[in-house]
């Protein structure tokens, strides 16, 4: 019903002031639109009208002979004169006895005969906001014949006080009256006793500033609503604290109301200050008996959640705290809300939830908790709510989920969630499971997720998913229909090959979002079997070409804007019923012809302006609209089109040729390498070379942050270190093993790098912070300078850039003078780069006096 209401009256206003977007100064059929004409009176209009806005004017007088009879007219809008004040006259609109909307709100300054309504028996809004009225509008009979009214806008006026006249009691049908942003102080029993009896569906009195200015006698002043129905009473905007607050509920005692809403109020500590109180036990307790439904106390201070501080409030069923401050909820806050089914608590402060947080709320179905810091959560916090069905945890800072009871939705998107367990963040009823916005990686968790056998929406957008590892294929039957997985990474794993069966087994599926992903091409078959799919989205990717087969005949909605397509193929966009292709890189020549023609008479629904389908090239075709384009000329001259088309089929072909040598040796590179050094040991008999180690205990000392070991260990020391595996060649020193326990640490790292002929360092960003290790780099190059020989390598890892390595005066030094190795990136450069490692280990090198400011040189192998 509340929701009716709020539709009503926000459609009455935008009716009323429509005419800023419909045309000027004409009338079209029933409407006649005369905003911003400049007017100084009503003009005549056609007696079929029955919407006439005459609003942003310079009328100054609307008297009885102002309009001619119009029985049509329904709606009436003089809002916003330019030039005031406006009189309004005795019988102004007798002429419109069937009139039901009538706004003159925003006239700043309106003088009004007491006569100015008469005959308006039909007038169900009127809106008069805004016009510098007192409260003689209310005290005096200026409404009376206004017995159809159902909805008075008089906010942002001069009234002081509401005791409205008599003649109130024949408006039956009174359901809104709006008086915010009037000074009105307060309201007491006996001022609303014309209003005895009525049912108002909302009486707002928001940001009057009532009660708060100064104290009311409540022994005095008694119940304001005393026989007075309200639906929604609105006083949110006053300034209350919780000493007014409690007042007022116990002053409206026993009064019906159904939704109360003290939004906007300074209740509470707030965070970091203890001058307020937050409310507590006895705040609502005048609320008791007053059936309430709905409780509004959001954008305020609240810090703490007391306990039993809702315990009276026996049949609510909507409670918003949104926007306080709420860091602490107690134990038992929520006691006494047994019928409670709806609670927000976003845009607090929230960083914790306990087992006990939410007890006493057996019949709780949906809680917000978006935009908290929420960054730990206790083992089910909601186990002791049976009915829960949706649980919003977007926008907080949560890595790690427990576990979540048996929901239909759970809302986890915007957190920083690295995997998925099913087990722990869905149940077999989850239908609905939104994971936007974490650091999901493994492309293998949508086939965990899928496990779910009712899923049927799952966002996955902007994530990172850039590799795939599973453990199981997708369940057959699972019941997916939504599925967006825009804004990742997906051409790093389709280009490896990997997960190409990602949607076999999604036979249900419709709508399918891979926006956003850097697809350069589509893998062969990868549509083929969502055979229910009805829309695709493919925007924002470098797509160039589509194969004739790539999507299913099911389709019917396909986005493709910003991508690279050259030369489409209409036939691709036959069977589809809107198609989307703007802003691609279209090359205009004939091999566009046909797109060119099937855009021209194509029944499909064509996205975006026809400017957004332009030329890309040639240049003296740029930015020309592909429906500007004439085609009529591609026909002429086969012969030479003939020695084009060869021609260009060659020059692909080479290219082609070309490219994929180039593909085969970039992508498998490593093996090639492998290949060469096999095929090189083979022929030239070529075997390693034996290490002299002139008195060197050790080949190597391996310097790396502790918090890098297990990396270093898996990434180095497995490859290098001969007590790893007897491949390996190099003894190596390094501390977790080598160092002896109890011996200072300094000594260790001394001993180390003098009875090593290298010194290789692994500089990370957990190296530049250890202190030990930047020592350790000092006395590397302590040697260098002393022995005069290149004794040592640095090798780079993670993403370190020249700046930042810059920074270190110790490896700014080192930088000056020598030369680094950068670990690779791509997997397959690893073994070259194990190969380059080795030899910089075994290479001797006696260095000659520099100057500091030699040209640095990189070595980096990806």
């Amino acid at each position: 019903m509340l929701r009716h209401c709020m539709i009503f009256v926000i459609g009455t206003v935008l009716a009323c002031r429509k005419a800023l977007s419909a045309p000027s100064c004409s009338v079209e059929g029933s409407k006649a639109f005369y905003d911003f004409c400049n007017l100084t009176w009503v003009p005549p209009v056609p007696e079929q009208v029955v919407l006439l806005f005459l609003n942003f004017n310079f009328i100054q007088e609307v008297n009885a002979t102002s309009f001619p009879l119009r029985e049509r007219l329904r709606i009436l809008s003089l809002g916003t004169q330019k030039r005031f004040p406006l009189t309004i006259g005795k019988d102004a609109f007798r002429n419109l006895p069937n009139l039901t909307e009538l706004d003159l709100g925003g006239n700043e300054m309106m003088i009004l005969d007491p006569d100015a309504f008469v005959g308006l028996f039909k007038v169900h809004t009127l809106l008069l906001f805004k016009n510098n009225l007192d409260e003689s509008i209310l005290e005096e009979d200026y409404l009376r014949d206004l017995i159809s009214l159902e909805y008075l806008d008089i906010k942002y006026n001069r009234i002081t006080r509401i005791r409205p006249h008599r003649i109130f009691y024949n408006m039956k049908s009174l359901a809104i009256l709006d008086f915010k942003l009037n000074p009105i102080a307060s309201v007491c029993e006996g001022d609303l006793n014309s209003f005895r009896g009525a049912r108002f569906k909302m009486f707002i009195l928001r940001s009057t500033s009532l009660y708060s200015k100064s104290p009311v006698d409540w022994a005095t002043c008694g119940n304001p609503l005393k026989n007075i129905h309200i639906e929604t009473l609105d006083v949110g905007g006053n300034g209350w604290d919780t000493t007014i607050t409690e007042q007022f509920c116990r002053a409206i005692s026993g009064s019906p109301l159904l939704d109360l809403r003290i939004s906007s109020h300074i209740m509470g500590a707030s965070f970091g200050f203890n001058n307020l109180p937050d409310p507590d036990d006895n705040t609502f307790v005048g609320l008791t008996n007053s059936g309430l439904l709905l409780l509004n106390i959001s954008h305020g201070f609240i810090f703490s959640l007391k306990p039993r501080v809702f315990q009276y409030l026996h049949d609510l069923k909507m409670l918003n705290l949104n926007n306080n401050k709420i860091n602490e909820i107690w134990k038992e806050a929520f006691l006494g809300l047994q019928n409670l089914q709806h609670l927000y608590l976003s845009d607090n402060l929230l960083g914790e939830l306990y087992q006990y947080t939410f007890e006493g709320l057996p019949n709780v179905v949906e809680i917000d908790l978006q935009r908290n810091h929420i960054g730990v959560m206790d083992r089910d916090p909601f186990k002791s709510l049976p009915r829960l069905q949706q649980v919003d945890l977007r926008d907080n800072a949560l890595k790690v989920i427990y576990s979540l009871p048996n929901l239909t939705f759970v809302l986890l998107g915007g957190n920083r969630l690295q995997s998925t367990r099913v087990n722990e963040i869905a149940s077999k009823n989850t239908t609905f499971l939104h994971l936007e916005g974490n650091r999901l990686e493994n492309l293998g968790d949508l086939y965990e997720l899928l496990q779910i056998p009712v899923l049927k929406h799952l966002i996955l957008r902007n994530n990172r998913f850039s590799y795939c590892y599973k453990d199981k294929d997708i369940a057959k039957d699972n019941q997916l229909i939504y599925l967006d997985l825009g804004d990742n990474m997906l051409k790093l794993i389709w280009e490896r090959g990997l997960c190409l069966d990602v949607f076999k087994a999604l036979s249900h599926l419709a709508v399918l979002h891979l926006n956003n992903n850097y697809l350069t091409f589509l893998p062969e078959g990868i549509f083929s079997e969502l055979m229910s799919l009805e829309t695709l989205n493919l925007d924002y990717n470098l797509l160039t070409s589509i194969s004739h087969d790539a999507f299913p005949t099911s389709l019917k909605i396909l986005k493709l804007s910003s991508n690279q397509l050259l030369y489409p193929d209409p036939q691709l966009f036959a069977t589809l019923d809107q198609l989307d292709i703007t802003h691609n890189t279209f090359y205009c020549n004939c091999l566009l012809s046909n797109l060119i023609i099937w855009l021209n008479h194509t029944n499909v629904t064509l996205a975006g302006s026809p400017k957004d389908m332009f030329c890309s090239g040639p240049p003296e075709f740029v930015g020309i609209p592909l429906q500007d384009l004439n085609t009529d000329d591609c026909s002429k001259d086969k012969l030479m089109e003939t020695l084009q088309l060869s021609l260009f089929i060659f020059t692909c072909v080479g290219l082609t040729v070309f490219q994929v040598a180039v593909v085969v040796f970039t992508r498998f590179r490593g093996a090639c390498f492998l290949c060469y050094k096999r095929l090189t040991q083979f022929l030239m008999k070529e075997h390693p070379p034996e290490l002299d180690q002139q008195g060197y205990k050790y080949d190597a000392y391996l310097c790396y942050s502790s918090k890098d070991f297990e990396w270093v260990q898996n990434s180095l020391i497995k490859h290098l270190d001969s007590q790893y595996s007897k491949k390996n060649r190099f003894a190596l020193c390094f501390e977790d093993r080598d160092f002896l326990p109890g011996e200072d640490h300094i000594s260790n790292i001394r001993n180390a790098i003098w009875n090593c002929r290298k010194t290789i360092c692994v500089v990370t960003r957990q190296f530049l912070k250890d202190g030990w290790c930047v020592e350790a780099f000092n006395f590397a190059q302590s040697r260098y300078f002393s022995d005069l020989k290149d004794v040592l390598i640095v090798v780079v890892a993670g993403s370190l850039s020249q700046y930042q390595l810059m920074r270190y005066q110790p490896i700014r030094v080192f930088l000056q003078r020598g030369q680094y190795l950068r670990w690779p990136e791509d997997h397959q450069d690893l073994e070259w780069f194990l190969s380059t490692l080795s030899h910089q280990i075994m290479k001797k090198k006696e260095i000659k006096k520099k100057s500091p400011m030699l040209e640095l040189k990189v070595i980096t192998v990806s």
